[in-house]
């Protein structure tokens, strides 16, 4: 075994490492100009804000100092009032803690660090003022001044030492999203390929719900690049919400054709046809005019209307459906290709559009409010237990375990249990205990300038820098470096003793443990658990959506959110064996559930109003009866529903119009996402060749 192995850093790792102490001491020198009191918080922020790209930096950057000023002021006016009656004072920071918790979790972007920052900020700066209130605003000023000095020296040593740009990296991520959403494309236009191989499709959709969730939540730092990409937002947001508007698409025309080889046994030569001109034009579309989608779309129309020649209704409604879906994928596959042009435009310079670009935006990401509600209630009992034990013994450093409870039950909430996380971190950080034992009572006593410090942290601080920067040994580093530079901020280096650093140290683990059981005890929940809270979000959402009037139904919306919870829900199926009882083993059925139901409010007008209005209330007791129970039969008079109304759409004279059509689309979509195993057709919608039902 060679010893050497993990200390062989790439040429990557050790550039982020020396930026990121010479970041650290370039913030320490202009602290200890300033005559700040701890000017280790400077030290501690560039490390806390560094990230390999110079965007992420300034981004955090700023979040952070929004967090330090909310939680200082919210500081300011809570101790000098309350100091007078510490039980009062406590519960008003824990409760100003799970406040600004619960937003932070409902912010599930990069910016939700504002509202976490400002919750733990307040603690960290108000508990250890509680006997000397009178120095609260010095104190708050000093440590927004410290910290403010660190993002500072971090974004400029980030941002002009060989910068790395988030360009790469999210345009990469980018194309990849559109390369998935297009290979599905494909292995659907392409039966040999599909039918040789049905696990590529499963493949294709679990990338293409993944890409779009991780570039949405890289996109928040595009207005800090430092490149033309910072002009390329909306555009770069635009082709978000296109990508994920095709798969609702996608997946309906996997499954109209799946009904069709179920219905005829193989796919019909006017099938195959047309899905061969749609894979042609797929391949070609990068430098189409125009001309070749006008030739493609009519082909298809001509499609949808040569489906009157079937002898089936059920054949005709699926050939009907599956025109329509695929005349939605032209559609939306040029707007993603002009979206994606608008990005390489505003890279070059070019003004973006005059049009403001509309698109859903971070807010149709799914939210539990439940969850947030408990996190917030772990960190403020947490936060009392802590602060009651402190103010019961009247013990000198008590106040570091409520300040270590607080930051660490806001840290870990996102996580469907916290616990192991938070003992992996407190395993890390008991290694660092000695290294900053060595630095708090050996070497920094003996420092006389700045040279010497830099030399006495070059050591630890460049090697840890290293393994943070390499993904493998990030959550065994983090906590090491953070552990040693968080003693050094809440420690007088100069008067620093055994005891009160022995005193600290066991504060903090005693904060991280009562963190640890009040979290197990209050929102620690299993991966199956939190799976089936996410379904039934979707069914009390679908049960929202038909019952709601037409204009307040949004379909991209609802896409990105089912997108989300895709790509949530994957890793807790997985984590679960493959299989949760209550979850349904296709999260695109929902998918295209969602926008079914979009369709028929819109269209509802074309079937007669006693139709529509019935099967859309039955819809919704139907999808509030799941979010109540996770079994729940579907009805038989919900699907004779369906086929009286697909039966009325099918014999109107504009079922071959675009309205017509979208209306037999979606009750053949529903029909089959809510009944796939149904009987293809009742004998009551069989009728002859070119006759109504």
């Amino acid at each position: 075994m060679n010893l050497l192995g993990p200390f062989r850093f790439n040429r990557a790792e050790l550039i982020f490492s020396l930026k990121c102490f010479a970041a650290a001491m370039l913030a320490m020198y202009v602290a200890s100009r300033m005559g700040q009191p701890r000017p280790f918080w400077a030290l501690m922020t560039t490390y806390v804000v560094a990230n390999p790209l110079a965007g992420a930096v300034r981004s955090k950057g700023l979040f952070r100092l929004l967090g330090t000023l909310l939680g200082s002021a919210a500081a300011l006016l809570l101790v000098p009032a309350l100091s007078n009656t510490p039980e009062l004072l406590t519960l008003a920071l824990a409760l100003w803690l799970g406040v600004c918790l619960y937003f932070s979790l409902q912010d599930r972007t990069p910016r939700s660090y504002v509202f976490m920052l400002a919750g733990y900020t307040a603690a960290l700066i108000g508990f250890p003022a509680v006997d000397a209130p009178q120095t609260m605003f010095d104190t708050a000023v000093a440590r927004v001044e410290e910290i403010g000095l660190g993002i500072l020296a971090a974004t400029v040593v980030h941002s002009i030492v060989l910068p790395t740009g988030l360009a790469p990296t999210l345009l990469g991520m980018l194309d990849r999203s559109l390369r998935d959403a297009r290979q599905w494309l494909l292995d659907l236009m392409q039966p040999p390929a599909r039918e040789a191989s049905a696990a590529a499709l499963t493949a294709d959709r679990k990338r293409v719900a993944a890409d779009i969730t991780q570039l949405r939540l890289l996109s928040t730092h595009i207005p800090f690049d430092t490149t033309h990409l910072r002009w390329t937002a909306g555009a770069v947001r635009a082709v978000q919400d296109r990508v994920a508007s095709l798969t609702p698409a996608l997946s309906a025309v996997e499954d109209r054709l799946q009904a069709l080889r179920q219905a005829e046994g193989e796919l019909a030569s006017d099938v195959t046809a047309v899905l061969a001109k749609v894979a042609h034009w797929l391949q070609a579309a990068e430098g189409d005019s125009g001309n070749d989608a006008q030739a493609l779309r009519q082909s298809i129309r001509d499609f949808g209307k040569a489906a009157d020649t079937q002898p089936s209704s059920w054949s005709r409604a699926l050939r009907l459906s599956l025109a329509e879906r695929l005349d939605e994928l032209v559609d939306g596959w040029r707007a993603c290709i002009a979206s994606r042009q608008e990005v390489d435009d505003g890279l070059t310079g070019t003004a973006p559009p005059s049009r403001r670009l509309q698109t859903v935006g971070d807010r149709a990401l799914h939210r539990d409010v439940g969850m947030a509600l408990l996190s917030s209630l772990a960190a403020v009992v947490a936060v009392c237990i802590c602060a009651a034990f402190w103010i019961l013994t009247g013990w000198p450093s008590g106040s570091a375990a409520a300040m270590m409870a607080a930051v660490f039950c806001s840290f870990f909430a996102t996580m469907d249990d916290p616990v192991p996380a938070i003992h992996g971190f407190l395993k890390y950080t008991l290694w660092s205990v000695p290294l900053s034992a060595v630095y708090v009572l050996l070497l920094l006593p003996v420092v006389h300038d700045f040279g010497m410090l830099v030399v006495v942290c070059a050591p630890v601080f460049l090697l840890l820098g290293c393994f943070v920067a390499r993904p493998a040994t990030m959550l065994m580093a983090m906590p090491i470096l953070f552990g040693v530079s968080s003693a050094l901020a809440l420690h007088d280096t100069a008067n620093a003793d055994l005891v009160s650093f022995s005193n600290s140290m066991i504060a903090q683990v005693l904060g991280i443990l009562v963190a640890a059981r009040t979290t197990r005890l209050i929102r620690s929940v299993g991966v199956d658990w939190s799976a089936r809270r996410i379904q039934r979000a979707t069914w009390r959402e679908l049960a929202e959506m038909a019952a709601a009037p037409r204009r307040q139904v949004k379909a991209d919306a609802y896409a990105v959110r089912m997108l989300d919870r895709i790509s949530l829900l994957a890793p807790r199926v997985a984590a679960a064996g493959g299989a949760v009882d209550g979850v349904s083993a296709d999260a695109l059925r929902d998918l295209r559930l969602g926008a079914d139901v979009v369709a028929m409010q819109r269209v509802r007008g074309h079937l007669p109003v006693h139709l529509a209005h019935g099967l859309m209330r039955d819809l919704e007791r139907l999808f509030r009866e799941r979010t109540a129970s996770k079994a729940v039969a579907n009805p038989s008079s919900l699907l004779k529903r369906i086929d009286d109304a697909l039966q009325a759409a099918l014999g109107a004279h504009d079922h071959a119009m675009p309205d017509g059509r979208s209306a037999v689309s979606a009750l053949v979509g529903l029909r089959r996402n809510l009944y796939p195993e149904a009987s293809p057709a009742r004998p009551a919608l069989i009728v002859a060749e070119g006759g109504a039902a």
